[in-house]
């Protein structure tokens, strides 16, 4: 049977601050954010199966990307765990404040997120992501193809 792609995209709100850059986006500021996420499987030949004729369950999709990513990002302040901002929020000032390893750009982001979702796909079988777009703003966004890993 052919194989298809199925994509499915999420938003929500999220500042970050990238220390050490020379333009404006070394202040807070926030984004929507938007991610797509591309799987690439054979649709489910099982009649009588609730999944058949599916490569992957929307809902389930869904739950995979919201669970984990969606409802921890979402209105949350991202900073690196060196930022210089950490001397004036904290994480008691701020139940929403992510520290990460990493400096907190789309791109870097996008890898994080892209290892979630690859987390949550262990046992699943014919199925495999494919793609995951992590849309910044109206005009900038940071791709990540299977292909090329």
């Amino acid at each position: 049977m052919a194989k298809l792609r199925v994509t499915k995209q999420f938003d929500w709100e999220m500042a970050h601050a990238l220390d050490g850059h020379d333009g404006k986006c070394h202040n807070i500021h926030g984004h929507t954010y938007e991610l797509s996420v591309t799987f690439l499987g054979t649709p489910n030949d099982d009649p009588g199966n609730p999944k058949d004729g599916m490569v992957i369950d929307f809902s389930d999709l869904k739950s995979i990307v919201k669970d984990n990513i969606v409802k921890r990002f979402d209105h949350a302040l991202v900073l690196r765990n060196n930022s210089r901002f950490l001397n004036k929020i904290t994480e008691d000032d701020n139940e929403r404040l992510i520290l990460t390893d990493y400096q907190p750009t789309c791109e870097m982001m996008l890898l994080e997120y892209v290892e979630i979702i690859q987390s949550q796909l262990k046992g699943v079988q014919n199925v495999s992501l494919h793609s995951a777009r992590l849309r910044e703003t109206k005009t900038s966004f940071a791709e990540w193809f299977a292909n090329d890993n």
